[in-house]
């Protein structure tokens, strides 16, 4: 990506405040000579008054073996923004966009990281509302994931938990943030998000009886006795420690017969929840997180609608692709369908026990000629998301953020402020920069940025 007048401003600049750098500090004189390379063949000669900033990124893909192996957004999307050709044989789960340490982005001009980038130059790059309300670094990552088979049963701890979890066991939670999320639908989306109703575990306590004997009598009971009190969050959370915590024996016999008795039922007659069950068993056999889905609520999303879930609320992604956006963090409690480490007991005290269905965000439509714009905003202050779909040959004008923005193209190609988008790219933009997005061929582009209600 050529650099732009004010871009040459803003390197001269940071070019200026280097000058002390010693020699001695290999480092930082390997990035400033780099700088140096960079201007020698890039910077105009004239107009220098423009502040323009935009940086072009190298994104991390992430293989998890949940990922989808074969054609995938992340295989696709991973392929043409690195420039390195994937494996398709290997499930492509994550592509990662910011700044986090676990999958940092580069800036492709230079070389070096996003949130090193970012370093030289703190007020200009993030902003001083948001320098002053999140700190010196990206304060949202955002990553595209292509779901085959289902994460795990998990939630993401609050601030509070996360500094003490980050502390006992660094090597197991890597940061002490929290980490409130949101999710997008690219293809139909499938997850378990937050507890039903009250009413419908009840129902389920009654008429699944694998749930009800994993459970143990007394305690379901006391929940169906609850429901509609002031009891009933108490008696959730028993329920719930009660099957997470039951012995690898009982969950064992239970979910054989669970299998057995729905295996052996007209398929007409099963639900979409037991059929979701009787998939999750085949991924995870035996496991104690195929009763969840008789406790979570199973959401479908459309392409295009969006969910979105604070801290220690519990949750698992179980088929598809989407945009995810959330704080910076990667932070994650387990208990189920996984065979990864299981923290059971700090998920089940850490979690809120809120319950009933989750609030599905179908995009609110911001006027934008003939292109369509629409924004997602949740109730976190780290980020909010908007698309883009800008039909070929028309031009698209992103109204300026005060804080910093980071840019997808999901689909097509054209120009963004001059310089030559297509499928893959990744844009960072500095905070207030104006965005104009010309489209050669029908293009559809994410933002992710600050929550406006910051500013």
């Amino acid at each position: 990506m050529p650099v732009k007048n004010g871009t040459a401003k803003f390197i001269v600049e940071s070019i200026g405040r280097k000058v002390n750098i010693q020699a001695a500090d290999v480092s930082k004189l390997k990035c400033f000579l780099l700088r140096c390379v960079l201007l020698a063949s890039q910077v105009p000669s004239s107009g220098l008054e423009s502040t323009t900033m935009v940086l072009s990124l190298t994104c991390a893909v992430q293989n998890y073996d949940w990922g989808i192996t074969g054609v995938s957004e992340v295989a696709e999307l991973g392929e043409r923004n690195t420039g390195n050709v994937s494996d398709q044989s290997k499930p492509h789960a994550e592509l990662w966009l910011g700044t986090h340490p676990s999958g940092p982005s580069l800036v492709k001009a230079t070389g070096l990281g996003l949130k090193e980038t970012i370093a030289e130059n703190v007020a200009e790059f993030l902003g001083d509302k948001t320098h002053a309300r999140f700190g010196e670094d990206l304060p949202f990552l955002t990553k595209v994931l292509s779901v085959a088979k289902a994460l795990s049963i998990q939630a993401h701890p609050d601030k509070e938990l996360a500094s003490k979890l980050h502390a006992d066991r660094p090597n197991v939670y890597k940061d002490g943030n929290h980490k409130p999320e949101m999710t997008l639908a690219i293809t139909e989306f499938e997850a378990l998000c937050g507890f039903v109703s009250g009413l419908a575990l009840a129902k389920n306590l009654q008429s699944v009886p694998e749930l009800r004997s994993t459970t143990g009598e007394s305690v379901a009971a006391a929940f169906v006795s609850a429901v509609g009190t002031d009891d009933e969050k108490k008696a959730l959370k028993d329920v719930f420690k009660a099957v997470m915590t039951a012995s690898a024996e009982v969950v064992k016999t239970q979910i054989e017969e669970l299998v057995n008795r729905l295996n052996g039922a007209d398929e007409t007659s099963l639900s979409a929840i037991d059929a979701l069950a009787l998939r999750l068993e085949s991924q995870y056999p035996n496991d104690v997180g195929v009763l969840c889905a008789y406790l979570l609520n199973y959401v479908v999303l459309s392409p295009g609608q969006c969910i979105f879930l604070a801290a220690n609320e519990p949750h698992a992604y179980l088929k598809g692709e989407c945009v995810e956006c959330m704080a910076t963090s990667d932070n994650v409690v387990r208990a189920g369908l996984t065979p990864k480490l299981r923290d059971t007991e700090i998920l089940c005290d850490m979690l809120t026990y809120v319950a009933g269905e989750p609030t599905v965000l179908n995009g609110e439509i911001i006027p934008s000629g003939k292109s369509t714009v629409k924004r997602y905003q949740p109730p976190f202050d780290e980020f909010q998301l908007e698309t883009y779909d800008v039909p070929g040959g028309e031009t698209c004008v992103a109204v300026p953020s005060p804080g910093p923005c980071v840019f997808l193209i999901q689909k097509g190609s054209g120009e963004m402020n001059g310089d030559a988008i297509e499928r893959g790219a990744v844009v960072f933009a500095k905070a207030s920069e104006e965005i104009s997005i010309e489209a050669s061929e029908d293009v559809l582009v994410y933002r992710a940025m600050i929550n406006s209600r910051v500013f």
